[in-house]
């Protein structure tokens, strides 16, 4: 679920996107630009002139300014969850570390024992057994 935060600035980040897009097409370049393509003395006073130009060039660095914030904020905002996962997974770790690798248990080729009576310690593997007595 995205925080009320990470909301607000994703909203926040496509509306001066489009207006970081409009303002750069609005600007007169070489060619005249968007001033141009209105014609007749209305686009020109509008668009025109080193007023517009100077307010344009403004308004540009402002979007591109708070474009950039908005952008490095999202990038940091989405990473959270990396760490927050990343933190969770190496307690994990640290747990199954404590608690060592699970094996299955050897099946053992004698038959089952009974209560213990009859019963003869085995030999060690570097142990002989002792020669039986002769009485």
């Amino acid at each position: 679920m995205q925080s009320f935060l990470e909301t607000f600035l994703q909203v926040v980040h496509l509306l001066v996107c489009a207006m970081l897009i409009l303002v750069v097409l609005l600007q007169q370049g070489k060619g005249g630009g968007m001033g141009a393509a209105f014609g007749g003395g209305a686009g020109g006073q509008v668009f025109g002139g080193r007023g517009a130009g100077n307010l344009l060039t403004r308004a540009t660095s402002v979007c591109a300014a708070v474009f950039m914030i908005t952008s490095v904020s999202l990038a940091y905002l989405s990473s959270s969850g990396d760490r927050a996962l990343k933190a969770r997974a190496a307690i994990a770790a640290e747990d199954n570390a404590k608690k060592g690798t699970a094996r299955p248990r050897e099946k053992s080729e004698s038959p089952p024992e009974t209560n213990g009576a009859n019963k003869a310690p085995a030999p060690t593997p570097n142990e002989t057994p002792a020669p039986a007595s002769s009485k």
